[in-house]
């Protein structure tokens, strides 16, 4: 008689921990106790961590299983161990037990919740092509994954999120929607889910704030899968966008939201209101539209100049206003038109995108064997003498330390009703108009974009 193969139990990365705890920690744990060790056994049904208990000094550990939700959730928790070691035995024996017993979901009794995105439920010819190679694709594993143990966590508050998610014109701004969700938890805000506008409420401490997502959506120009930047787009191209079309593009997309009057809300009133912005508009566009936001909102381009001393410097100039195809003139400086005064700040990103998704699932061992993720793109330069972007290039695996947040930018109000202190969003880039001149305070790397190039071997 063949003997059953013996049940592993493996020490998994904080990488792959988070993926699936991320949205059911609570961020007063980390004030609590000290996270030691994470565990899964061979079937992935069972996580554990034993952590390091700041006011006994002692040893404890937590088991985890999904719950009916696909969310894990704690169903066994033991203390007071004198030493790291005896923690973590008692732990990998009662995960081997547990595992034994075909243990894989532990019913917490709690409300319908999450999303099932891949389920398909509309015809093949309204389905986006980015999501039919989500869902197909071998390269696309990871992202997939990803995204689904995010929608495990999900409220539908609207009731067409699955649906929007699959379509061709719903796919872009959901992700996006996605990755604030993932940001939002990671940065270590409450979210509260009552109302279906503005998009999300989040609260830390004693602030809450409105979110508004809002995309650059397409009109005219299909989505196609791409995977570099398309070669029918020349830099001569990108610079005469940039001095009128994309501007007008987010002045569009802001002023359509700013429309909507959040603030007269009663669950907005008296509260600091973010538009949350990205640029889908055009293939891999928002790898160069950054300037555009820029220059809308604060009515001020950025120019090289050189000083007495022949010191090249970077100085604020007044930026034109910009023209319509039908010749109507739109003004520059979002933040000086009327009523942007409730809006206390605009969030931005150029790399909430699917390859940012399919980077945070490799870092959690979600890869598809043979396949090699290499992530070029530009960042801010370390050098304070230098106002030339650094470039940087390095292979995505499981050892890599990105985060949600990074490449996250808030655009700071200078005469909002609400401002928002830097500290509630803690790493990311902040920008402020000062005396006429932009000023940026960024995290030590914080890249402009980026792309993927994505192969698998086998």
């Amino acid at each position: 008689m063949k003997k059953p193969k013996p049940i592993e139990i493996i020490e998994i990365n904080k990488n792959r921990f988070d993926i699936f705890m991320l949205f059911t920690r609570h961020p007063f744990i980390n004030f609590l106790a000290k996270e030691l060790h994470y565990y899964t056994n061979d079937s992935n049904t069972l996580l554990g961590v034993v952590i390091l208990d700041y006011t006994d000094q002692d040893y404890n550990y937590i088991l985890m299983a999904r719950d009916e939700n696909r969310q894990f959730r704690a169903f066994e928790i033991k203390t007071d161990y004198t030493t790291e070691e005896k923690c973590i035995a008692a732990l990998t024996n009662s995960m081997k037990w547990h595992s034994s017993q075909n243990l894989t979901i532990v019913e917490q009794g709690g409300p319908p919740k999450g999303l099932k995105l891949f389920e398909v439920n509309q015809q093949p010819e309204k389905l986006h092509p980015y999501f039919n190679n989500l869902k197909n694709s071998k390269g696309s594993k990871a992202s997939k994954q990803a995204i689904i143990e995010i929608s495990n966590h999900l409220d539908d508050i609207d009731g067409n999120f699955v649906e929007q998610f699959q379509s061709i014109n719903g796919f872009d701004a959901r992700l996006w929607e996605l990755y604030l969700f993932a940001s939002f938890i990671e940065l270590e805000f409450e979210m509260l889910r009552e109302f279906n506008r503005p998009d999300f409420l989040i609260k830390k401490d004693d602030l809450t704030i409105a979110v508004e997502a809002v995309i650059l959506g397409r009109k005219n120009d299909p989505p196609k899968l791409v995977h570099i930047q398309p070669h029918s787009t020349t830099l001569q191209d990108i610079e005469e966008k940039l001095e009128n079309e994309t501007p007008l593009r987010y002045g569009s997309a802001l002023y359509s939201k700013l429309r909507k009057e959040y603030w007269k809300l009663d669950h907005v009133k008296n509260r600091p209101l973010v538009f949350a912005i990205a640029d889908f508009h055009s293939d891999a566009s928002m790898i160069w539209s950054f300037v555009a936001l820029t220059e809308y909102l604060y009515g001020h381009k950025q120019i090289f100049e050189k000083d007495e001393k022949g010191k090249e410097i970077i100085k604020s100039v007044k930026a034109n206003n910009y023209t319509k195809p039908s010749g109507e003139i739109i003004p520059t400086g979002f933040f000086d038109q009327p009523d942007t005064e409730y809006v206390s700040a605009i969030l931005f990103s150029a790399t909430g995108t699917l390859a940012k998704f399919t980077r945070m699932g490799i870092q959690a061992g979600f890869a598809e064997e043979g396949q090699i993720v290499i992530r070029i793109g530009d960042c801010v330069n370390p050098d304070p003498q230098s106002f030339d972007p650094m470039s940087f290039k390095y292979k995505v695996s499981e050892d890599t330390k990105e985060t949600w947040r990074e490449g996250l930018n808030l655009f700071h109000n200078p005469k909002a009703k609400h401002p928002i202190d830097m500290k509630y969003f803690p790493n990311i880039g902040h920008h402020k108009f000062i005396d006429g001149e932009l000023v940026s305070y960024t995290p030590d790397f914080h890249p402009y974009a980026s792309m993927n190039y994505n192969t698998v071997t086998k």
